[in-house]
Formats: structure tokens, sequence, C-alpha cells
């Protein structure tokens, strides 16, 4: 969809989200859906540029962790449900999950996992390299121990998402000021009262930080802190592949965080580069692919000389143990923030949205996400850290 640019933005709002990518959207979304009607997000360029602008987006509940896989699960079900509300084909395709392990180590790690998730309803197992490689042709079996499987995680587009909630919150009356910038939030006591914005200011009863990699800025604006680094992370397509692709599940290489799976005519490559500094630098660079062919000759190596046609650059939102921070601040409670999902948020999304919706209207979110505050690092009480993987 094609988002307003505004010369000048609405003088007042009740509520101002920060951020207009696919957090942003869902939260306002479902605030607009429970009768909010005086939003606006504000959107520094166009509606999921930032974190949510890759092209395929995996989505799963296979997470080590209560908290994460309810937030998994739930966002699986509101993906599936997604044609329906809001109204909009997000091309979701349920191919599963697979996970190659490569030592004991993992696999007694995963079984466990496995075990949790059983207890909370999601039909992941543990299954052999032989039963992992019919599943998935490209993945080589030598030095593999086990895997993990999970039959209803998938891929979806995030820019469908990001759309398809934005339209339908439009239609409900938010306003979505895109290439509009945060230059500044004013307080008054324990409260924000504005928000400064490169189009005009916005007197507010509330604010939602929902601005991922940019994140730590609008924190430090309140005098909050908000542990989130830009990290950026590539892929790259192949060229059309003749016989056409089998449809595979969404596999990952667990040591080396190797990734791959359909597109299209094709399929999609990515790594996380443990190199990568700090940043926000999007810049694709063609010679990060070496460490994606380096880890698919040891796992896949059918994939390892495979052309390429391009490729695309974002950013990860990361925070010290991989694990989101969503919450109300203590200091200024009518900050709230959803942010630092550190490459899960577009996966977590129609489930945060709901619970940023009910914190913000002083309901009980349907769990307790009180672990993910930020206040966590200060108290030194993090949850356990995160698999840094897709």
């Amino acid at each position: 969809m094609s988002s307003s640019v505004f010369r000048t933005v609405p003088s007042a709002a009740d509520v101002v989200i920060i951020g207009g990518g696919v957090m942003g959207a869902s939260i306002a979304f479902h605030l607009a859906e429970a009768g909010v009607r005086n939003i606006v997000v504000v959107e520094r360029g166009d509606l999921g540029r930032g974190s949510s602008g890759k092209p395929i987006g995996g989505v799963r509940a296979q997470f080590s962790d209560p908290l994460n896989i309810e937030l998994g699960s739930r966002s699986l079900h509101a993906y599936g449900e997604f044609p329906h509300r809001p109204g909009a084909d997000i091309k979701l395709d349920t191919v599963g999950y697979l996970f190659l392990l490569d030592d004991e180590e993992q696999a007694s790690a995963f079984e466990a996992g496995v075990v949790l998730q059983n207890s909370l309803d999601v039909p992941s197992r543990m299954i052999s390299p032989d039963e992992a490689r019919r599943l998935c042709p490209y993945a080589g079996t030598d030095g593999l121990v086990a895997a993990a499987y999970s039959p209803t995680d998938g891929h979806a587009r995030p820019g469908l998402v990001v759309h398809g909630y934005a339209r339908a919150a439009a239609r409900a009356g938010v306003t979505l000021a895109t290439h509009t910038a945060v230059t500044g939030i004013d307080t008054a006591g324990d409260r924000v009262t504005g928000v400064h914005t490169s189009h005009g200011p916005i007197a507010c009863g509330t604010v939602i930080c929902a601005a991922g990699a940019w994140s730590a800025r609008i924190g430090a604006m309140v005098g909050i802190d908000l542990p989130v680094r830009p990290v950026k992370r590539q892929l790259a397509f192949t060229e059309p592949l003749t016989p056409p692709v089998p449809r595979i599940p969404f596999t990952i290489d667990f040591s080396s965080t190797a990734y791959f799976h359909n597109s299209d005519d094709g399929l999609l490559f990515g790594l996380a580069d443990p190199g990568q500094e700090d940043g926000f630098d999007t810049t694709w660079t063609p010679e990060w692919l070496e460490l994606f062919r380096a880890a698919a000759r040891r796992r896949a190596p059918a994939l390892a000389e495979l052309r390429t046609v391009g490729g695309w650059a974002g950013l990860y939102e990361v925070t010290p143990d991989h694990n989101a921070l969503i919450g109300r601040s203590g200091e200024l409670p009518n900050f709230l923030y959803a942010t630092g999902f550190s490459g899960h948020g577009f996966l977590q999304a129609p489930a945060v949205g709901e619970v940023v919706r009910d914190l913000c209207l002083e309901r009980e979110p349907f769990t307790d996400i009180s672990p993910l505050s930020a206040d966590r690092f200060q108290h030194s009480t993090e949850i356990r850290p995160e698999a840094h993987v897709v």
C-alpha cells in the first residue's frame, strides 16, 4: 500500500506509536480493533522498510522456554487466520522448521525443548538424520547426529503482513505518518506529554516504542535504557532452478546458523556473520556469501556452488540475551515498548500486538510478559538466552 507522506502531523493523539514495521503495524491494528481511535504511527521512512523489510520471514513455535513458545504459537494461529482477520494473503507456507544437529549436546538440548514444546501443544519431534534428509534432500547426513522438526512452522511475507495490518488500521482511522522522523519527546513529571517530529509536534497520552534497531535512541530521549543494538544480517537468492526445487522445510544448520528454504522458483540462503560489527549500514556485500558456502559444503554440499542472482541486507535488533523487550516503563508509566526481538519480531508480532494492546488499556495480557521487561538487565534476572538463529 502507499502510505501518506505528511507535511504536518496531527497536533494531538491518544497514542503515538514510534515505528512503522511489523510490530508497530500490529500494535496499531490491535488497538484500533479494540476501539482506540486517535492513534498516530510515526515512521521515519516507508512502512516495513526497517527490520521488517526482509523478503521472507520464518514463523515458528520451536523455542526453549515457555514464554517464547507461547508468543510463537499464538502468532502462528493468528497468521493462519490472517486472510480473515485483518484480511490479507500473506503467502503463508506451512513447510515446517528443520534444525540440523551435529553433536550430542545440541541433540540433548533440543530433546528437552521438544518435551517442553509438546507440553504446550507444539507438535515438534526429534527425528533421525535419514528422516531429515527425506524431508530436505539437500541436507547431508555426514556428521549429523539428529534433527528437530515441527510441521506446523513455516514462512510468510513480512511486507504483506505489515501492509495487511496497516490497511486495516487505516480503515479504522489510524493515521500513518511516513517519512516522519522523531526528533524528541517531552515529559512532565512521570509522564510523557508529547512527541516532536520532523513534521511537527504531537501532544499525546501514551507513547509506544516499536522502533526496532533504532529503539535505544528513542529510549535515550526520555532517559530509559532500551539495550538494543543494530546488527546487519544478509541473505541471497539463487537463480531459478531446473528441475524445480522440491518443497522443503525452513532448514537450519544449528552449528553455523546457515539456513535455506524455498523462494519462488529457487532458494533463499542466509547466515549470521559472527564477525559482523554493530551499525546501521544495510549495504549488501556479495562477499558474505562465502561464509554460507563454507557452511553448505559441510552440511548441504549441493547448495555450495549454486549461482545466486542478488541479495538483501537488513538489521536485527539485538539485546544482550537475544530476547525481546516488552513492557511499561516504571519511571514513565505512559511510555511502553516492544522491541529488541533479535530476529524473532516477525514471528511474534501478532501475539505481541495483543499484549501491548492490553498493557495500553490496562488489561491483563494472555500471558505474563514481566520476564521481558527491560529492567531485567539492571536486576540480573535475564531469561534463558535464545540461540541466535532465524
